[in-house]
């Protein structure tokens, strides 16, 4: 059995229209949606729109951690347009429509953070399976998914927002990943709270990973714990205890699966 794992797509639709390709399923680990787009400022839901030269203010902003300044030109962006809410989505859902039309069948997936799940049915075609506090046997063997990641502490959401990330307090969190059964592979967006796994090399900080993850490994043994998030991590693979801990790659960047084998 072959299985090809994807994290971060971060609408790079052309790569995953191959990422199937020779597996006997292809697994998505979320964050489809290209918001931001650190490499090329042109692309992106940011770049398409308010322009190049606006989102690389944006970007050496938020690079450069000026926290009041960054939110104050954020919000000016946001202000500068009647309806945002109704921009973003219209832009998302353009995006949707080429990254679902993308994947192969079967395909198994869990949103992250940069996606917006309440949207997913209506694009999600035949062949592909949305799971999210879900199990399914792929092969034999149970994968189990849980999706978005962690509301950063002392950090809120504001609902009302153009655009909400699909962020989850730790409580809820937790009681999703208990109500999973026991897995051979435990499928997430976030990576477990383990430091060479959290850390990015290129942000030079460590996301907030889940201790919660970390304790179900420990538990259950796992054979596999993938997950992505993390797009430079200090290291890609840790074992703990007899569970491979993987973070599959930024798909946006390297158009390459990830594979697994059994």
């Amino acid at each position: 059995m072959r299985v090809h794992v994807v994290s971060d797509v971060h609408g790079n639709a052309e790569d995953l229209k191959r990422a199937g390709e020779g597996a006997d399923a292809l697994v998505v680990l979320g964050d489809l949606i290209d918001f931001v787009d650190y490499h090329d400022h042109a692309r992106g839901i940011l770049g398409r729109v308010f322009g190049p030269e606006k989102v690389a203010r944006f970007a050496e902003l938020r690079r450069t951690r000026r926290g009041p300044e960054f939110g104050a030109y954020a919000r000016s962006l946001w202000e500068s347009l009647s309806n945002p809410a109704k921009v973003v989505e219209e832009a998302v859902r353009e995006q949707y429509a080429e990254l679902f039309g993308a994947m192969t069948a079967p395909t198994y997936a869990t949103p992250g953070n940069v996606d917006a799940p309440h949207l997913w049915p209506e694009f999600a075609g035949s062949g592909v399976h949305i799971l999210d506090g879900d199990s399914a046997d792929i092969g034999g063997l149970r994968f189990g998914f849980i999706g978005g990641t962690l509301i950063p502490p002392g950090a809120t959401l504001r609902r009302h927002a153009a655009w909400v990330p699909y962020l989850r307090p730790e409580d809820e969190y937790d009681q999703v990943l208990a109500s999973l059964p026991p897995v051979d592979v435990l499928c997430s967006h976030l990576p477990p709270a383990v430091p060479e796994l959290t850390y990015d090399v290129v942000a030079r900080r460590p996301e907030h990973g889940s201790a919660a993850l970390l304790e179900r490994i420990r538990t259950d043994r796992p054979r596999w714990s993938l997950f992505g998030h993390v797009h430079q991590p200090l290291a890609q693979r840790v074992r703990v205890g007899r569970t491979e801990c993987v973070n599959v790659g930024h798909f946006q960047r390297t158009g390459r699966p990830y594979v697994i084998e059994w």
